[in-house]
């Protein structure tokens, strides 16, 4: 039977409890220093070491049955480790420590034991003596072909609804090929010493002589269905060759907005909130991404993509035709971009909000700040961090077009919490989660009132500090345990929630079908560059649709009562539509929290006070405020959840409608409208200003004797005994050089 969490507590001290306590911090200190997530991931670690000791001892003896039974642990540790921690084990690799120097070791110990074992098949030894170093070499052999492989199939430049033209792109090999060649070794490997152990056990040689024949046997015929794939991989075109092709493409299309993004792999999401909004634009737009998992993570968009790891390749772009770029993130790959003077460069973030990101002094190197209203432009103003007046145009937040206004009808209210990261600082009032995030929902969740609870934390929460992830895990025990407690009776609507399950299941594999329209399981990035014509992957609309009908059936499904973790989805703006309150902390979450004209609350994590904090706080002006210790929290929690059953009193309504409009800007005319508005304004400025920078080249090059330029067609194929990669480089080339001697 559960414990009531509002039960009085016991106050005395339990010694088993503290020697609880003292192992389960041991077990977790245990797991940092070694470097894995799980409790079973430290145990198949400890199986990892001691097999290998054991082994060696084994091997020394000699005893066949304790070299056997340490094989047995050692390898399961290491194929779990492989499928489960595949993290851990690139962290061996590191440390020289990987699966080709785990393979000499066993083998090492395999000839040790036969060695000493001593019995009258000698031959076997000079055999396995043999085999064990060619199925090595073999090993190498496969590995090193398979890096060629790969290192010629990357493109330079990977793209999402373009047409390359006649670029030779052969299919990309089966990934049982291409992939996990690591365990293959470890498959193999097992294959030949099940055969030696049995061979020892029985003295029958013909064990030994089959298990590690078998091994060398697979190796080898992986190498020749390798070969193929070699061989289309060393006719792979050129970078060059490539890079000609993008240049012509954008010649073609002539792209006047880039949206530009370089981030790591959870800050996907700065972008996907941007795609929407520049598909809607009136002029010509494409995405430009530095890293490839940035590409993998895009969501589904109508737009031409373009993933261009290398500076130098994108510094070497014919971008002549873009007039100006859009900025989601400060980073530092920015400058390659930045770099180019004829584009008009503008920062519009991902997200609006009184954090210390929102006026960073990098921001003065781009054109422009587009920022969602008033208070971002008395922000710069503030901080003075060389951002002028002129240089900032409000635009509004285009995205919240989704989020609905008005109170909502449902049996039990809704309160969504919603914390921000813990920040590259330690200051702490980056996020409530770490002191105050279990006693928020503990508070919710212990309610005399009843309330459900929507927990919605950011995608970086512990990704640097492990406090957050140790909050977070302890916040989805709590709603875990609380919705266990509700019993199937307690749960309203069950027919309706019946119902909505089976449309739910429904749109889950609609929207997988859809995604995977016109994908190839095997395909790699060189493939999918090559199939990538617009039209031919992924409907942008259809997919959108269908996520925003997910989004609806997911809260029906679940029923009114049940609390959620929400991950990938719902949308934050969905769990928005289904809340009647939210709490978070300083975070543009709270900027676009205000279109819905809710409730809100902030918790005082520096505990400045609640003058001081509404002072230094734009969005806390008109925020109801918790403070972090116990006592004063859940009482301020209580006053919430009682706001949120009479709401006669929610005496901040007046003051979030003003700061609404202080925050977002106006409502009419609507932030798509004023976004359009700017980016067509600075789209003719640039021109200009590049008209004339065309013009001054015109006149360089007439200087320079120049009389004809480069037009070759990158569709046709090259002559016989013709250099691609020593071809004369394009006209953007050529204009670049004159550029760059003009600016000199």
């Amino acid at each position: 039977m559960s414990r009531d969490p509002r039960a009085p507590q016991a106050t005395g001290t339990d010694p088993s409890a503290d020697g609880t306590t003292r192992r389960v911090a041991m077990v977790v200190a245990a797991k940092r220093f070694v470097g894995v997530e799980r409790l079973r991931g430290l145990v198949a670690t400890a199986g990892l070491v001691g097999g290998s000791i054991a082994l060696l001892v084994g091997a020394l003896m000699p005893q066949v049955w304790v070299f056997l039974a340490a094989a047995v642990v050692s390898y399961v540790s290491d194929l779990y480790l492989h499928v489960s921690d595949p993290g851990f084990m690139r962290k061996l690799g590191r440390f020289r420590l990987g699966v080709t120097v785990r393979f000499l070791f066993r083998s090492s110990l395999l000839l040790i034991i036969m060695a000493r074992v001593g019995w009258e098949h000698r031959q076997l030894f000079d055999v396995a003596t043999i085999l064990l170093p060619l199925l090595f070499i073999a090993q190498v052999t496969f590995t090193g072909m398979l890096s060629v492989v790969r290192r010629r199939r990357a493109l330079p430049v990977a793209t999402r609804n373009i047409v390359l033209g006649r670029l030779r792109i052969a299919d990309a090999p089966p990934q049982w090929l291409m992939q996990g060649y690591g365990r293959q070794l470890l498959h193999l490997e097992i294959l030949g010493v099940a055969g030696v152990v049995a061979t020892l056990a029985v003295r029958n040689p013909w064990w030994a002589l089959g298990g590690l024949g078998a091994a060398l046997a697979v190796r080898a015929g992986l190498l020749l269905a390798l070969l193929p794939h070699l061989a289309r991989a060393m006719r792979f075109p050129s970078r060059n060759n490539v890079l000609r092709k993008v240049d012509y493409w954008f010649a073609q299309h002539r792209p006047e907005v880039v949206l530009y993004f370089s981030g790591s792999k959870d800050s996907a999401y700065q972008i996907n909130m941007w795609l929407a909004t520049l598909e809607q634009l009136d002029q010509r737009a494409v995405v430009i991404l530095r890293e490839r998992h940035t590409l993998d993570n895009l969501a589904t968009t109508s737009l031409p993509v373009l993933c261009v790891p290398s500076a130098v390749h994108l510094m070497n772009m014919d971008l002549s035709s873009v007039r100006v770029a859009l900025y989601p993130a400060n980073v530092g790959k920015n400058i390659h971009m930045l770099r180019e003077p004829h584009v008009k460069h503008v920062f519009i973030g991902h997200g609006d909000s009184d954090k210390i990101a929102s006026v960073n002094p990098y921001s003065k190197v781009y054109d422009e700040v587009w920022v969602a209203g008033p208070a971002g432009r008395e922000r710069y103003a503030t901080a003075q961090v060389g951002v002028r007046d002129d240089e900032i145009v409000e635009v509004g937040r285009p995205q919240l077009s989704q989020v609905h206004t008005g109170p909502r009808q449902a049996p039990v209210p809704t309160v969504l919490y919603a914390p921000t990261w813990e920040g590259w600082t330690d200051d702490p009032g980056n996020t409530s989660l770490i002191t105050a995030g279990p006693g928020i929902v503990k508070a919710l969740l212990g309610s005399p009132l009843p309330v459900r609870v929507v927990y919605k934390p950011h995608p970086f929460t512990g990704t640097r500090d492990r406090k957050a992830k140790d909050a977070h895990l302890q916040i989805t025990k709590m709603l875990d345990k609380a919705n266990a407690r509700l019993g199937a009776g307690e749960r309203a609507d069950q027919e309706a929630a019946a119902h909505a399950q089976g449309i739910l299941a429904a749109i889950e594999d609609d929207l997988a079908e859809e995604l995977e329209r016109g994908r190839s399981e095997r395909a790699d990035d060189a493939q999918r560059s090559r199939d990538s014509a617009p039209g031919s992957g992924p409907r942008a609309d259809r997919v959108a649709a269908l996520q925003s009908e997910r989004d609806r059936e997911y809260w029906t499904a679940a029923g009114p009562l049940r609390h959620h973790v929400v991950g990938a989805y719902p949308h934050l703006y969905a769990c928005f539509n289904e809340a009647d309150m939210l709490i978070s902390d300083i975070s543009s979450v709270v900027a676009d929290f205000l279109a819905s004209g809710k409730a809100y609350a902030l918790t005082d994590t520096a505990r400045i006070g609640a003058d001081e904090f509404r002072a230094r706080n734009t969005a806390a002006r008109a925020a109801y405020l918790l403070q972090p210790d116990k006592k004063r929290l859940a009482a301020g929690v209580r006053a919430l959840v009682e706001l949120l059953h009479d709401r006669r009193d929610d005496h901040f309504a007046e003051d979030r409608d003003q700061l609404r409009v202080y925050l977002l800007g106006p409502d009419h005319p609507d932030s798509r409208t004023r976004f359009q508005a700017a980016t067509t304004d600075l789209v003719a400025r640039s021109a200009e200003r590049a008209r004339v920078f065309e013009e001054q080249d015109e006149r360089e090059l007439a200087m320079s004797g120049f009389t004809e330029l480069f037009t070759d067609d990158p569709d046709a194929d090259p002559q016989p005994g013709h250099d691609a990669a020593a071809a004369p480089e394009p006209q953007a080339v050529l204009y670049g050089t004159v550029l760059q001697r003009h600016q000199s």
